[in-house]
């Protein structure tokens, strides 16, 4: 023992556990910091876009399809949506999802009607996604070319309802002189630091525009209260694809939202996918009109197809579009979705503002 304790002693001494000098020579060193761990960019949510899904007049068949929707497409899209990891947290469905164009409001309800029990029957209905509905000009216009009418806004309310998630719209008049209430029309909402802002595209008496006005208080407000991202979705497109027509008032409207910082604006009307960013601007436009309608004529050989748009929100601020898409079936656009035309990533884009 005599030998073994001076040496244990020493040990621990050298070992600097039983040594309780304070000198110089016994200065405590600090202990290495581990090396940072890689940030891992996580998900912080997601959602879906897409429009135009009406069928032709010529294929218009009540009895057999009283939703006027292009149903092959529409379920599938509804079951891709359903089978992905996590499901997205809100669907929107950017108008001409009917065929419309009626001058009888009860006809675009009973359309309407049809399409929202198309929906409620498919098991994304049942998942927990969020579905947002805009008009389009198919669902507000009394035919090709005609006005929009009070009637049909009030169809698409009325049939709608449970899928219009705002009610902060201009109302009639004030400083963008509408003719009828958009309060439920066009309105805004936030979700996870997110700013989404709905536009009807075709109001009353003032067809193929947006409300300028409210739209620059509205997003200098949710920029002014620390929203981190804003978004404007709507059925015709500020900016049209090459072919295609959008809002008269669209250049004034990207002003705005570039002002404001907008990430992006997301549209449908041109049946086919497309996005472009302007010179010297940052929002990007992406318009996902391939939702199931005849494809527009001008859409080149790359863009022949349908799908959806799945836009990924991250953690650390990025944001990136993704466009799924399957081909046309052999047997027409209304022809059975198989395995020969499987849906795959077709395009995809940095949507961050920078």
């Amino acid at each position: 023992m005599k030998i073994l304790i001076p040496l244990a002693v020493g040990l621990l001494a050298a070992l600097g556990l039983a040594s309780c000098h304070t000198g110089p020579d016994a200065m405590p060193q600090p202990t290495p910091s581990p090396a940072p761990a890689a940030v891992r960019d996580t998900l912080a949510y997601s959602f879906a876009v897409l429009g135009c899904n009406r069928v032709d007049n010529s294929d218009l068949n009540l009895a057999a399809n009283p939703s006027t929707a292009n149903v092959p497409q529409l379920n599938q899209t509804y079951t891709e949506l359903a089978a992905l990891k996590p499901v997205p947290d809100y669907l929107f469905f950017m108008g001409d999802m009917v065929l419309g164009y009626s001058p009888d409001s009860a006809v675009i309800g009973h359309e309407l009607r049809a399409w929202v029990r198309l929906y409620q029957a498919a098991p994304l209905s049942r998942t927990s996604i969020r579905l947002v509905a805009m008009p389009g000009n198919h669902e507000v216009m009394s035919g090709k070319n005609q006005p929009s009418f009070a009637g049909a806004e009030l169809a698409w309310r009325n049939a709608m309802r449970p899928y219009i998630v705002g009610s902060n719209g201009p109302g009639a008049g004030g400083p963008d002189q509408l003719a009828t209430d958009q309060s439920r029309l066009t309105y805004s909402f936030d979700y996870k630091k997110s700013h989404f802002v709905v536009l009807n595209t075709d109001p009353v008496g003032a067809e193929a525009t947006v409300p300028l006005a409210w739209l620059q208080t509205d997003l200098a407000a949710a920029r002014a209260k620390g929203s981190k991202h804003l978004f404007a979705f709507g059925h015709k497109p500020a900016l049209p694809a090459p072919g295609g027509d959008g809002l008269r008032n669209g250049g004034s409207m990207w002003d705005v939202l570039e002002a404001n910082h907008a990430e992006a604006m997301l549209a449908a009307h041109n049946h086919l996918y497309f996005r472009s960013q302007q010179p010297n601007y940052h929002p990007w436009q992406v318009i996902a009109g391939n939702g199931g309608s005849v494809l527009d004529a001008s859409a080149s050989p790359n863009k022949l197809f349908y799908g959806y748009t799945l836009v990924k929100v991250f953690t650390s601020g990025k944001v990136k579009a993704y466009s799924y898409g399957r081909d046309l079936p052999a047997n027409g656009y209304l022809g059975a979705v198989t395995t020969a035309t499987p849906t795959t990533v077709r395009d995809s884009v940095d949507l961050t503002w920078k």
